[in-house]
């Protein structure tokens, strides 16, 4: 049985309506959960970046990864292990303005390098980027004066070899 872990699946396609769709259904068909998901532009006009993060078996994500290479709008796929990619999540907190008055939220805000987005009269926004575990660890010690909401993105991920996707779609071309 091989070891599960942590890989990040990079999806180009072509921006098609229920792209995204099927290709969760790949993952939900082989009983994958699906971690965390991005979806943005590219470095390439036109073409779309899923990035898709699912702890399983070497065995497994390859087999995956072929198969959503097979959907026509797809130009490519690619997993990499957590070390062969730079990845970073963003946080925001929305917090009462109030909890600033008395200068124990703004403490905590420099303690962790975040930066405060905007301050409006009931509530300010708090920002920060960072691995997963920095941005819980700033969750748990605002939620001591009270966090009014919370959400994170999932990860988003640039993968450290060199090939370029322009380069995968010039060999795609010859």
């Amino acid at each position: 049985m091989s070891m599960e872990r942590a890989y990040n699946i990079s999806v180009f396609t072509e921006n098609s309506i229920g792209i995204l769709n099927r290709i969760t259904i790949i993952f939900t068909r082989r009983h994958l959960n699906i971690e965390s998901i991005t979806a943005s532009e590219s470095e390439v006009k036109g073409v779309y970046r899923y990035t898709i993060v699912v702890n399983t078996s070497l065995d497994q994500v390859k087999k995956v990864v072929a198969q959503i290479e097979k959907q026509v709008e797809v130009l490519k796929a690619f997993f990499h292990t957590d070390d062969e990619v730079v990845h970073q999540e963003i946080a925001l907190y929305k917090l009462s303005t109030e909890a600033f008055a008395n200068g124990g939220a703004e403490k905590i805000v420099r303690e962790h390098h975040a930066r405060i987005l905007t301050i409006e009269k009931d509530f300010t926004i708090v920002e920060k980027t960072g691995q997963p575990e920095e941005l819980t660890v700033l969750f748990n010690d605002l939620s001591s004066i009270g966090v009014l909401e919370f959400v994170r993105s999932g990860r988003v991920a640039i993968s450290k070899p060199m090939k370029t996707l322009e380069h995968y779609l010039e060999e795609l071309e010859n």
